[in-house]
């Protein structure tokens, strides 16, 4: 099964992909072309409109993200010309409306398309924490090879800290002594992460060097302000 992002959802692609016997999931335009079964039957659907109508909505359970979750969705068979016949629609309803995915295969369940999407949408966090906390491609190198270890790098570094981050608590890893009026429940990032490693090497560095004198208020105090300035 290849997860894909929307612009691959086209027929250029979709066609050698499906050729070799894979199974394509990927995000729908809202406005899809999409006709009754059999194929290319005559009765055109109308996304919006099944997403509109307030019955047909059921709750399936999927794990997305590491977590078992509750879904409202529709689902349905339908035809589609880019991608040469029938396919697997599912309609899921989020809090700020409602977005509609496919698959290839037909019989595909809607728990299986809604967890192929979120582990696509995992993976690409994980380039953008790659590119936007490491920096992952903004190295200045000409040797092809040498791009090639310095990505390796990032790959590690990046691997080092979930690993570091994995068995602790959003407490240990996310500091908002400095903003608490930020309430909001949400995941810490890597960016969260790689920030609380750094604040747990540097004061374990300082206790290593000052020993016994690193327990004194004042000393605690000025050590975690270094450490906010250094992370």
């Amino acid at each position: 099964m290849l997860a894909v992002e929307g612009a691959y959802a086209k027929r250029p692609f979709l066609k050698p992909v499906l050729a070799l016997g894979v199974v394509v999931v990927s995000r729908l335009r809202q406005d899809a072309h999409l006709m009754t079964p059999p194929t290319y039957g005559k009765g055109r659907i109308d996304l919006a409109k099944r997403a509109g109508q307030k019955r047909g909505w059921r709750r399936v359970e999927c794990v997305q993200y590491g977590k078992r979750v509750t879904k409202e969705v529709k689902t349905f068979s339908a035809t589609w010309r880019p991608a040469g016949g029938a396919i697997r629609v599912v309609i899921v309803r989020e809090a700020d409306g409602w977005l509609a995915y496919f698959c290839t295969d037909a019989a595909a369940t809607a728990a299986e398309v809604l967890e192929a999407m979120a582990d696509r949408g995992a993976i690409e966090e994980t380039f953008r924490g790659l590119k936007e906390v490491w920096g992952a491609g903004q190295q200045q190198l000409r040797n092809v090879y040498a791009n090639v270890g310095a990505f390796a790098v990032n790959l590690a570094l990046y691997s080092a800290v979930e690993a570091w981050a994995w068995g602790r608590g959003e407490e240990e890893l996310v500091d908002r002594s400095r903003s608490p009026w930020d309430g909001e429940e949400r995941r810490p990032s890597h960016a969260d992460k790689r920030k609380a490693l750094q604040r747990a090497i540097l004061r374990a560095e300082i206790r290593a060097v000052v020993g016994g004198q690193a327990e004194p208020e004042g000393f605690q105090a000025l050590a975690t302000r270094l450490l906010d300035l250094a992370a």
